[in-house]
């Protein structure tokens, strides 16, 4: 049976669209976000990603379940649609924290320098991506007790 007007779903943009920091793109924008991210398979128990370390890219989880901790103790659980590590697409600083794949995993991973390219070509995600990092800086402080 032949669809008529329309495209077969991406799961990649599907899963991508419901990404906090992606989630002003419009279609054609996400398209090309999902055309740069490679999907991997983790097993759990994998390092994804180790405090201190330099930064090149950030991780989308698609399926399974992983654990951010900061100095070893604060501990925050992440699940299929969060996006953890996306502040290496903006600079190479050390990472902020550690993620653990608490169980086996499916990852979509954009590169920082693949993403830096994009971002030349098509600046409008630079805008989206940036407002969606600030909202979250903004969240993360509110969250925050003052002294």
């Amino acid at each position: 049976m032949k669809r008529r007007g329309r495209r077969a779903r991406d799961p990649k943009v599907e899963r991508l669209a419901k990404v906090q920091l992606f989630s002003a793109c419009n279609q054609r924008e996400l398209s090309r976000i999902a055309q740069l991210a490679e999907e991997i398979e983790v097993p759990a128990g994998r390092v994804l990603i180790r405090q201190g370390d330099p930064g090149r890219e950030a991780f989308v989880i698609r399926d399974g379940r992983a654990k951010a901790t900061v100095r070893g103790k604060k501990s925050v659980q992440l699940g299929p649609g969060e996006c953890f590590g996306e502040m290496a697409l903006l600079d190479a600083a050390p990472r902020s924290a550690t993620v653990t794949a608490e169980s086996d995993m499916r990852l979509l991973v954009l590169d920082s320098r693949q993403f830096s390219t994009l971002l030349e070509d098509q600046p409008n995600i630079g805008r989206r991506v940036l407002a969606a990092v600030g909202e979250r800086v903004r969240n993360a402080e509110r969250a925050q007790p003052h002294h």
